[in-house]
């Protein structure tokens, strides 16, 4: 059985967004039970040089979308990183969600050797949909999920691994 890269793509972008929303969740009722005004966590960071709590969501969303998008051989859609809260958290990573769900898996069809070429502050840098996906996209997908919930879990919020995992 061969695997099309829709199966290992979209699935987990949608598992896991959806067990960051519910981790935004448990972080916007720990402020209020705590009488927190949710701006600090918003606006917290791990380390003054990282991102903090809202722009970590935004890459995450950012990365599952234009992951997702590239592979498919689409432009991806583009958000306004306007988020202030943590309704509007969700409501972006809902957005996302809907996003991944319109796509359809034949749009993936011969992804794996697609050329992906992406332009970063060092420079430019393609690649062939595989590598972008397993060495690019999913990790840094990861990278910004984990670090948002790092943030929550550090500033006290009762959150585990099963809460970063979800529901399977």
């Amino acid at each position: 059985m061969s695997l099309n890269l829709y199966q290992v793509s979209v699935p987990a972008y949608i598992h896991t967004l959806k067990a960051l929303a519910g981790v935004l969740e448990k972080g916007a009722k720990h402020a209020e039970a705590k009488g927190i005004d949710p701006s600090v966590l918003l606006n917290s960071r791990l380390y003054p040089d990282m991102f903090p709590l809202v722009k970590q969501v935004q890459v995450a969303s950012d990365n599952a979308k234009g992951g997702a998008a590239r592979l498919a051989g689409q432009e991806p859609p583009k958000f306004e990183d306007d988020e202030k809260s943590f309704p509007e958290l969700k409501a972006r990573i809902e957005k996302t969600i809907a996003y991944l769900q319109s796509l359809k898996p034949e749009q993936f069809n011969g992804a794996e050797e697609r050329t992906i070429t992406l332009q970063l502050r060092a420079g430019t840098m393609t690649l062939t949909g595989i590598k972008f996906f397993l060495h690019s996209s999913l990790p840094n997908f990861f990278f910004h999920c984990t670090t948002a919930y790092d943030i929550l879990r550090h500033n006290g919020v009762e959150i585990g691994k099963r809460d970063f995992l979800g529901n399977n």
